[in-house]
């Protein structure tokens, strides 16, 4: 199919959000390697670390396709203002509770955004949303699983898991920061907009929520978490993306 300038504008701001989003907390969520609480989340976040990152990878494939840099030089070699990402992923692992809550809000974000786009017309998109939303339940399940038994678990750990979810939640509504092409996405149908998504999500995760014991902060106290999107970000943006493109900067051509 040929596209517009408009339109494919739109398709590749979509596509950055996306493989950034998943670019960073990748590389967040690989800082625990060594350091989780027990064995099993050393291990858990590393994989779901890995996960988020290969994904990454693969939206970036798909932007080269577009004639965007090829998947390295996009990841590695741009000015901070120039990645999509939203807040939430930026901020350092913190605390496990954090990092948990953090998880479990991002991946249902993610899992109702691929389910949306496993139906959209941009065939390369749908076909890899297809293709990982099995990935993906398997992290939120492992993040729903925790909330859980940490929600219920001492009088102490319920404190600090709400803790957790009041510093992070409007953090997390950032994830829907609407672009300006949206109505030309929907129009494609190519995506049906992070309003939809975000509605979609809050009908997964306030169950969740409130079956685990925990109380999602009043409405009147929301207030989004924006500008990522638009390349204004924290921070601690920078300082990762020094860190984790360190290596790639000192030879970019090296072989492994």
């Amino acid at each position: 199919m040929n596209y517009s300038k408009q339109q494919l504008a739109a398709i590749k701001n979509l596509l950055y959000k996306i493989a950034d989003d998943q670019l960073i907390i990748g590389h967040r969520n690989s800082e625990w390697t060594g350091l989780g609480p027990i064995l099993e989340e050393d291990i858990a976040f590393s994989s779901i670390a890995q996960d988020k990152i290969g994904q990454s990878f693969h939206v970036y494939e798909i932007l080269h396709s577009l004639g965007e840099n090829d998947p390295d030089t996009t990841a590695f070699i741009r000015k901070a203002n120039e990645y999509k990402c939203c807040h939430l992923v930026e901020f350092p692992i913190g605390e496990y509770d954090f990092s948990l809550v953090r998880n479990f809000l991002f991946n249902h974000a993610e899992a109702q955004r691929f389910d949306m786009l496993s139906g959209s017309s941009f065939e390369p998109l749908g076909k890899l949303a297809k293709k990982y939303r099995g990935e993906i339940k398997y992290h939120t399940m492992h993040s729903d699983t925790w909330i859980r038994q940490l929600s219920q678990a001492t009088e102490e750990s319920k404190i600090r898991m709400q803790r957790a979810l009041d510093d992070t939640f409007n953090l997390a509504l950032g994830i829907f920061e609407e672009s300006p092409e949206f109505t030309t996405l929907v129009e494609m149908k190519v995506f049906d907009g992070e309003n939809a998504l975000r509605d979609k999500w809050l009908d997964v995760i306030i169950p969740k929520i409130e079956s685990a014991g925990l109380t999602l902060p009043q409405k009147n106290s929301w207030k989004p978490a924006y500008g990522g999107r638009s390349g204004k970000h924290t921070e601690h943006l920078l300082p990762l993306i020094n860190e984790m493109s360190e290596v790639f900067k000192i030879d970019p051509k090296a072989q492994w």
